[in-house]
């Protein structure tokens, strides 16, 4: 190693897509983002919420915590306006716990709408009373120290997906979901054609009509019949 790191690396200023723009995402079920995305935005699928009923939607700010450290997460609360969606990436540690409860009712009072987290939280009955979503791999006792490495407001990778300051994470039962501020424009042309698609399996469903969900002449050089 060369020198001491940084214990805290800040963007102070980012971009935040408009309410308006956010609200055309908002109580979308994730699971049509997802097609939307054609599946490149789906966070692990061991993230989930604390509590099923919790789904969220909004902008992101982030925050990387290094192993066995939250100095970012407690940083990350300076700089957050109201509907925002703190992301934290714990760099793969399940060592210790990055929030509890006491930190997460500080964040309700400053407006946040929810919390994704790839590493793990504690104190879930607290958490759960606040009652701001909150997603993560799981629940630890352990918390740690405040020393870093860390990062507020720079991209990073969070269960597994690359996720920057102001792209859209929307979470639901089914899991949480990136969209990215440079492309929100093209996942809403998109996601009108998936939820008419939907709408239009559905709706043959309930009428008694048969539908299918491949198309046998689209694939009929590449099938091979076995025949006894």
């Amino acid at each position: 190693m060369i020198g001491e790191p940084f214990a805290l690396q800040i963007k102070e200023n980012i971009d935040r897509p408009s309410i308006k723009l956010i609200n055309k995402f908002k109580n979308v079920p994730t699971t049509y983002l997802a097609d939307a995305l054609n599946g490149l935005g789906c966070l692990d699928y061991k993230i989930k919420p604390i509590d099923e009923k919790m789904s969220f939607c909004g902008p992101a700010v982030t925050t990387f915590c290094g192993p066995l450290d939250n100095l970012g997460a407690m940083a990350i609360l300076d700089f957050v306006d109201r509907g925002d969606i703190i992301v934290i990436s714990a760099g793969g540690d399940l060592k210790a716990a990055k929030i509890g409860d006491l930190w997460l009712e500080v964040a309700k009072k400053k407006g946040v709408a929810g919390v994704v987290c790839d590493g793990l939280v504690r104190d879930k009955e607290g958490l759960l009373a606040v009652g701001v979503p909150v997603f993560s791999r799981g629940i630890s006792s352990n918390s740690g120290f405040k020393n870093g490495p860390s990062t507020l407001n720079l991209p990073v990778v969070c269960g597994g997906i690359n996720i920057s300051p102001g792209d859209i994470i929307a979470g639901d039962r089914d899991g949480v979901v990136r969209i990215p501020k440079t492309d929100i424009a093209k996942v809403e042309k998109n996601l009108n054609e998936v939820s008419n698609v939907e709408k239009d399996a559905i709706s043959a469903l309930k009428c008694g009509k048969k539908i299918r969900f491949w198309n046998r002449s689209e694939l009929e050089k590449k099938i091979e019949l076995i025949n006894d």
